[in-house]
């Protein structure tokens, strides 16, 4: 009889922990996180093919690097708005438009969630310019998502001359 006692008291504690421990953690709203980012991805793509630097780096956090193809990484958020801040309206004056691609998947666990997919640039008369792919890791802040690494290369076939990429 003691030890029949011994495992209902013990049952009844781990019952008691199992609850407490769903009490006491949030459940994830992926739903709602993926909107967001997706939200923060649109704000990304409004900015740029507006030409607007400033809101193009709005959406990055303040310690960000960003990967641009062919140049260092630009690391923190003045020298992102430097690079934006040139590079989206000499590709609006262009003539240039961007968006999302047929591809996108996102992933998000906990406070860190990251956006892949594809995009195409378009001309005025609708002209497919360029296609690429990217890779966007984002991180919440004090209940906002903000983008915290950034890269993208094209799917063009490199510059004649332009030696392989390292294997490092």
């Amino acid at each position: 009889m003691n030890n029949l006692r011994r495992l209902v008291i013990l049952m009844v504690a781990v019952a008691a922990l199992v609850a407490c421990a769903r009490l006491g953690s949030p459940t994830a709203d992926t739903a709602a996180d993926k909107s967001a980012i997706d939200a923060v991805e649109a704000a990304w793509y409004k900015g740029y093919n507006a030409g607007d630097g400033a809101a193009v780096t709005a959406v990055y956090a303040e310690d960000a690097v960003l990967n641009v193809p062919g140049l260092p990484a630009l690391r923190g958020k003045a020298s992102i708005g430097d690079f934006y801040a040139k590079d989206a309206p000499a590709f609006v004056s262009a003539g240039h438009s961007e968006s999302d691609g047929p591809i996108s998947e996102v992933g998000v666990s906990g406070d860190l969630a990251w956006r892949w997919g594809t995009y195409q640039v378009v001309d005025k008369s609708g002209a497919t310019v360029d296609t690429g792919k990217y890779i966007t890791v984002f991180q919440r802040k004090d209940g906002k998502w903000m983008i915290l690494r950034d890269i993208w290369n094209s799917d063009a076939p490199a510059a004649p001359g332009t030696p392989p990429a390292s294997s490092n």
